[in-house]
């Protein structure tokens, strides 16, 4: 190409000039590190208050990057591409395990440590989390009465009604077990999703035929394994939630007006994707 000829309008030009635009954007500026640290905001005088902001603070920015991963993973299975959701479901697990660690770094408060502040906590709650609500019922816990906490939250009120009547991961994977010739009857295919999932026989029977001819059915195999790893790094997560409020505060009812550990140890039993879990014992 000569020097007098013009490139074409789709071609990238990577002149100085076309990336000067970009030299004088910081690392801050990026990440609009100014405003993010400027959200951490102490009630009290407690040395560690400042510990359980953070933490709960980058769980939900963790649970937000959950709930981009999972719809994205969500809209590939939906269009009957799994092999694209694969590495969504896996990062949704990774994501998991960096909650799980939070509890770590919390369990290092002292049932005196936590006392210093918890009156400042008034009656907020990690109940409250409507991002935590909307990977529930993406995952597919679904609990119409859950979203009545959020009334208060016009936006988020919104949006979970908006995810509790939609197909979950797991409603939209069964119908690609149908659409690949695992025959499902119609009545779990199309049903009120706003309720949870109940198991059924003929469901277990399909992951059965999946499991036993892995090689034939590989990306409903895969897919399979991808969403027992997301459950079972969930119930890690839940786990040691459930320990570290132990740990922290006993049997004592929680802020909010939760019932605290009994609470969350019958979330232990709750179960996103039965069949996966149940055809294991049948093979």
């Amino acid at each position: 190409m000569s020097g007098d000829e013009q490139r074409p309008a789709s071609a990238v030009d990577l002149s100085d000039q076309a990336i000067h635009w970009d030299a004088d954007l910081s690392y801050g500026g990026y990440l609009r590190l100014d405003g993010l640290l400027s959200l951490q905001r102490p009630l009290s005088g407690a040395h560690d208050e400042m510990m359980f902001i953070v933490v709960h603070q980058a769980s939900e920015l963790w649970m937000k990057l959950a709930i981009a991963e999972l719809g994205a993973a969500m809209g590939e299975i939906a269009r009957g591409n799994p092999g694209l959701a694969f590495k969504m479901l896996a990062r949704v697990s990774r994501i998991q395990t960096q909650l799980t660690e939070s509890w770590a770094v919390l369990s290092t408060m002292t049932p005196a440590d936590y006392s210093s502040f918890r009156s400042a906590l008034g009656q907020s709650s990690g109940f409250q989390s409507y991002q935590y609500r909307q990977i529930e019922f993406m995952l597919g816990n679904k609990n119409p009465a859950m979203v009545r906490v959020h009334r208060d939250n016009p936006a988020a009120l919104q949006e979970l009604e908006r995810v509790l009547r939609e197909p979950s991961v797991y409603d939209l994977s069964l119908r690609l077990l149908h659409a690949q010739g695992l025959h499902l009857p119609d009545d779990v295919l199309e049903r009120d999703f706003s309720v949870p999932y109940v198991a059924r026989p003929e469901v277990e029977g399909a992951w059965a035929e999946v499991y036993r001819d892995s090689t034939r059915y590989w990306d409903l195999y895969e897919l399979a394994e991808k969403l027992v790893d997301v459950e079972h790094q969930f119930q890690v997560w839940r786990f040691s939630h459930m320990k570290t409020v132990e740990r922290i505060i006993g049997h004592r009812r929680g802020t909010g007006g939760t019932s605290g550990v009994s609470y969350l140890v019958r979330a232990l039993d709750l179960r996103f994707f039965p069949e996966l879990w149940s055809v294991r014992t049948s093979l």
